[in-house]
């Protein structure tokens, strides 16, 4: 039986690339499955009149609006108890989706009913990132082709140490079996979406790349200008409770499992002259 889905979009300010994003869902989606945007008291009223302008759209949108401030973890559970029992892709504000990519995040989920995340590529998603490995790229002109390019060979499903956060499908059951993101950790936000992908590895659970799904990704927009950043205490929460978690992720980046897949996909967009040709694209 498919399990329903809904796509989460976490809100803190940034109504331009709120607007933006709701644009691609529209385009992407429709009213295919319910986008519930969830806006964190936001400040000023951009943010609503970007909301109620899609709700004028082709979207399924459903709003919340909170009445304090939770810090992006709260919010977060807040609105996946709110679509159970639901799927759910959680999708950063400062996203831009892509043909077919969310009917390729559901045909990965399909594939292995013990996969609890996926991610997709993006231009800036840290080890999901192409064409450079861990670092970001300038968001595509062309991401129609992009996407076209990312489905054009079949896909591999390969095993991540971590998901990511800008665009992290859920699996309800993995979330009923191990719990939701953990707030009284990692606070207002950043290291939780680490945690609960290992958490859901030491259940049996696994976090996937879906490498023929593209969602282009700004960063750091929405959720920046209140003080979140990589590191610091969260980072050290992490290290505290997983002791190996560096020297793992310091092994992946060392070993680069992802690295055909990503010359692959480069070498088609090459050939469809959506990046150049002469450049180190493989470091």
């Amino acid at each position: 039986m498919t399990v329903p889905l809904t796509i989460i979009v976490p809100v803190y300010g940034a109504a331009a690339e709120l607007a933006a994003c709701l644009g691609s869902l529209e385009e992407t989606v429709g009213r295919a499955v319910p986008v519930l945007v969830a806006d964190d008291a936001s400040p000023g009223a951009d943010v609503s009149h970007v909301i109620a302008s899609a709700a004028r759209g082709g979207l399924d949108l459903q709003h919340v609006r909170r009445e304090r401030n939770l810090g992006f973890v709260g919010n977060v559970n807040r609105a996946l108890r709110e679509c159970a029992p639901h799927d759910a892709v959680l999708l950063n504000s400062d996203t831009l989706t892509t043909p077919g990519w969310l009917e390729a995040l559901r045909r990965c989920a399909a594939s292995d009913a013990r996969i609890a995340t996926i991610t997709p590529w993006s231009n800036n998603a840290e080890i999901c990132s192409v064409p450079d490995f861990c670092r970001s790229a300038p968001i595509p002109d062309d991401l129609a082709a992009v996407a076209a390019a990312a489905a054009a060979a079949p896909a591999e499903y390969p095993d991540l140490p971590t998901g990511v956060g800008f665009c992290l499908f859920l699996r309800r059951a993995a979330l009923e079996a191990i719990g939701d993101f953990d707030q009284a950790t990692f606070g207002r936000g950043y290291g939780e979406e680490n945690d609960f992908c290992l958490r859901a590895e030491a259940h049996g659970w696994r976090n996937v790349l879906c490498d023929d799904a593209y969602v282009a990704h700004r960063g750091g927009a929405s959720f920046g200008p209140v003080g979140l950043a990589p590191g610091g205490e969260n980072l050290a929460r992490l290290n505290a409770r997983y002791p190996g978690y560096n020297a793992r992720i310091a092994e992946f980046i060392l070993q680069d499992p992802l690295r055909p897949l990503r010359e692959r996909l480069a070498q088609r967009l090459q050939a469809a002259a959506v990046l150049p040709t002469q450049r180190d694209l493989f470091v």
